[in-house]
This record gives structure tokens, sequence and C-alpha cells, in this order.
């Protein structure tokens, strides 16, 4: 184990992605990590936009789907293009401009000593969320749960994007639900093949792009039928 305290660098983490029409954001969020030293990879999940233009343009490694796959499916294509360029840390980070980039540094900074084999965020430990809406803040109490019940892993933010791993867990994570069920998997795959896991205080930023985008009502439902649909699969 390497001491508590030892430098990260940035330059060895990658940075996944996914994305699905997000021009308006991502090369903005791409060019913040680019800036800190690490490497990113914009999955462009088949988007009628110009995401990906924008985010090749923003520097970033661009892959794109070529029919609309789901944010799991996206995850896996992102990984696995970073294991083959010989990642040994990947984030993931989502695409809308929720997620802070000093949250993902303290998470890679826990695997980067060794205390994991994966980091996730949790926006309900330490401070509570501030902003999320009310059904939002329902179904991730309820996902929460069912992901609990499910896997046995005592986790508080199941469908929290920010996680960051090392090499092993990435190499042995497989995502196979493409759309939200995938984060439940992704935890019980943390169960089956005895990775060891933490959870850290992380604040999302809740913007006027991310919640006219992102956390409608339906979303919000469709976040639990997709879990239900996954576990029944």
């Amino acid at each position: 184990m390497r001491p508590q305290g030892a430098t990260f660098d940035p330059a060895d983490a990658w940075f996944v992605i996914p994305a699905y029409n997000e021009g308006p954001m991502i090369a903005q969020v791409a060019g913040e990590v680019l800036a800190s030293g690490s490497r990113v990879v914009v999955v462009d999940d088949h988007s009628t936009d110009d995401t990906g233009d924008r985010a090749l343009a923003a520097g970033a490694i661009v892959v794109r789907h070529p029919v609309n796959l789901g944010q799991g499916a996206a995850l896996q294509t992102g990984i696995d293009l970073a294991l083959r360029r010989g990642a040994t840390l990947i984030v993931t980070f989502d695409a809308d401009g929720q997620h802070r980039l000093a949250d993902a540094v303290r998470l890679a900074q826990a695997v980067h000593e060794d205390r994991a084999d994966i980091a996730c965020g949790s926006r309900f430990l330490g401070v509570e969320a501030r902003d999320i809406p009310a059904s939002r803040r329902l179904a991730l109490r309820a996902a929460a749960i069912f992901t609990r019940l499910t896997t046995g892993v005592p986790v508080t933010d199941a469908h929290n994007g920010l996680r960051a791993m090392n090499r092993h867990a990435a190499m042995t994570i497989r995502l196979t639900h493409n759309r939200m069920a995938h984060a439940s998997e992704l935890v019980g795959q943390i169960r089956e093949r005895k990775l060891r896991s933490l959870e850290l205080p992380v604040e999302i930023l809740y913007t006027e792009y991310s919640l006219r985008k992102g956390q409608r009502i339906s979303n919000s439902l469709n976040i639990l039928a997709d879990l239900f649909m996954g576990w029944l699969r």
C-alpha cells in the first residue's frame, strides 16, 4: 500500500466521459479535465448534435457509437479503450457539468493510495445534497435501497456516475446492462469479484442545464424501471 498523502499525478488518470447530446457542455467539461493533465475519452453515444466534434476540438479522444446504446455501454466502451492504451487509473465522469474535478481527484487519490480498488462518490454522505429535485432524491434513495437489498453492498448513492478505479477493477468489471441498471450491476460485481471499495462524499452541481436536461420526473421513474428490469434479467 502506498502511504496516505503520496502525491497523485493527474497525468496518470484517464477520464471516461459518456455523452449523448451534450454539445452545449462537453467542450467545457472535457477542457477542464484536460487542463489538469489527465487524458480524456469521450464516448459519443450516437448524439444527434455536435457533441463528438466539440469534444474532439477540445482535445479529447473521441469514440462514436453507430447507434445509441445507453450510458452503461458507453462507459464500457470508454473503459475498454483506456485499458488498451495502458491506463492504470480510470475515472468515470458525467458530461453535463454536474461533477467537480476536485472531487474526482479525491477519489483518484484514494485509489492511488491503494485504499480501495474502486472509490465511488456519494451525494448523500457528509453535507446533504442541495438543490436536488424531490422526485430525483426519492428515486435515488429508492435505488440505493434496492441495490443494497439485491447486492448486499451498503451503498448510499448507487447512481452517482463519479467513480475512480484501478486497472485491476477496470479489467474485472464488465457492464452488460446498457442503461441505468448498469450502476447496480457494477455494485453487484464489486461484491461478487471481491473488489475493495469505499464511498466518499462529493458535491453534485445541479445547474439550470442539467435540471432541464436530465432531472425530469420521467427520468427518475426510468431509473427505478431500469433497475427492476435489470434485476429480472
